[in-house]
């Protein structure tokens, strides 16, 4: 368990992170002006950051370039479908960044470990995957996977301070806690999962999250280095003078209704 003292300090944390996030934008622009075409797969326990991560990893972006796929559970529809399927839709065109918070590995873990899939689909997954993801690669997706690793009781205290906390009590689902008794299955799952996905055109970054702050400091920064961007120059952009009023004049207020001024009663 990551103790409180031990953890990257909050001024040298918000200090690199904002560095990180201008090298992003910078990313970002590069992708747009080269019609390049990333996918960022988030994996990992249960409330080991990945969601965290991501929120700063998509701060400062365009949401039109740089888009987080979270798919819920698939329609019965999807479920008679290939299984990549519903994957393959949300993949990026061109100039466009898809960030997958859970991805296809779902198949590897969760399914395989709460009995959602038979053995021949699980198999089925594990000889396929190596192959969709080197022909993701080959028509030149920049792909990378990121495995995010937390203790069992750093779990457990996470779990902890989101049931008590009101706000975030929404994170914990019945799924969730499921993974604190099938801790070990999901440990042989994932080492399944690596010793036949973790392959050369599309390897595992495992990323050590005891703390937080470290994590999403070294998963940015990692990502930014696999990836030979550059800065792109855009042409200046210069305000227009405002031009001279043509006799326009504004409705009378009382004819539009307006929200009540909530902020005016806390002072």
């Amino acid at each position: 368990m990551a103790k409180k003292d031990e953890r990257l300090p909050k001024k040298i944390y918000e200090k690199e992170l904002f560095r990180l996030q201008a090298q992003l934008v910078t990313l970002q622009e590069w992708v747009r002006q080269e019609g390049a075409r990333v996918v960022v797969v988030f994996e990992g326990r249960d409330a080991a950051g990945k969601g965290s991560t991501i929120k700063r990893v998509t701060q400062y972006l365009n949401p039109r370039i740089a888009r987080i796929a979270a798919l819920p559970a698939p329609t019965e529809r999807q479920r008679g479908q290939w299984y990549f399927q519903r994957y393959v839709e949300h993949l990026p065109a061109a100039g466009e960044i898809v960030l997958f918070d859970r991805s296809w590995y779902n198949r590897a873990g969760v399914e395989r470990v709460m009995g959602f899939c038979t053995k021949e689909e699980y198999q089925r997954f594990l000889s396929q995957a190596p192959t969709f993801e080197r022909m993701l690669v080959e028509d030149g997706i920049l792909l990378r996977k990121y495995w995010f690793s937390v203790s069992d009781a750093e779990q457990e205290r996470r779990f902890r301070s989101r049931l008590e906390d009101p706000m975030r009590r929404w994170k914990l689902s019945p799924m969730d806690l499921e993974s604190i008794s099938r801790w070990e299955d999901y440990s042989r799952a994932k080492d399944d999962m690596f010793v036949h996905t973790d392959i050369p055109e599309a390897p595992w970054y495992v990323v050590e999250s005891e703390d937080k702050r470290s994590a999403r400091i070294n998963m940015i920064a990692h990502l930014l280095s696999t990836i030979p961007y550059h800065e792109v120059q855009r042409r200046p952009l210069e305000l227009p003078p405002r031009p001279a009023a043509k006799g326009y004049e504004r409705p009378p207020r009382e004819l539009q209704t307006y929200v009540p001024d909530h902020a005016a009663s806390l002072s």
